[in-house]
């Protein structure tokens, strides 16, 4: 069963309009006993790395998440989803991320206009696998402040005032920066990429 862990994100809607579009059955689950029939786990996320890292302890999820993820349960994760699998955030420097990634999660500099919204491009790598079939450096809508520098996992970036990484890619785990729901077409068709991902 495709589940979405549901701690409270505002794109929640979006993200089961998108599943419900490609014709996926999904489960929304609140606890660790539903992430334990998940066959693919999505966290969508928008809002404040605190907030969402607070949400999760609250509900007692964070180390079943993690299990599962390391179980090999493939696993997206959407704008702060992404942003979830670092060590932390200079958003909410006293909260730890899920930490399977080194690294911090950093702010646009003073030079930017925040929040980054809007369309941008990507630049994959040939071997990035939500990205299979889409055309060469598509455009994807997002709507960010703070950003994850580009990492060994990155699979591609996007670049505002600095490149930083706009899809992360690590075995069965993956992340995008941007909203796919967000996304029209495209979106839809990368996240039937993670849907139908063999890991």
């Amino acid at each position: 069963m495709i589940t979405i862990l549901d701690y409270g994100a505002g794109n929640l809607r979006s993200v089961e309009n998108t599943l419900a579009e490609i014709g996926v059955d999904y489960e929304l689950v609140r606890g660790g006993d539903g992430l334990q029939r998940a066959s693919k786990i999505i966290l969508p996320g928008v809002g404040h790395f605190g907030q969402m890292m607070r949400a999760l302890d609250a509900m007692q999820v964070r180390e079943a998440l993690l299990d599962r993820i390391r179980a090999g349960v493939p696993f997206l994760g959407i704008c702060l989803g992404l942003q979830a699998l670092f060590q932390g955030s200079e958003e909410a420097p006293d909260q730890t991320g899920l930490g399977l990634f080194d690294g911090t999660i950093r702010r646009f500099t003073t030079e930017a206009r925040v929040p980054h919204m809007g369309w941008n491009e990507l630049q994959p790598k040939p071997e990035a696998r939500l990205l299979r079939g889409l055309q060469p450096n598509p455009y994807v809508y997002f709507a960010h402040s703070y950003y994850a520098p580009v990492h060994a996992a990155t699979a591609a970036t996007c670049t505002y005032t600095l490149p930083y990484t706009a899809v992360l890619e690590s075995k069965n785990i993956f992340g995008v920066q941007f909203h796919p729901e967000k996304s029209g077409p495209l979106g839809l068709k990368i996240v039937k990429n993670f849907i139908d991902l063999e890991c």
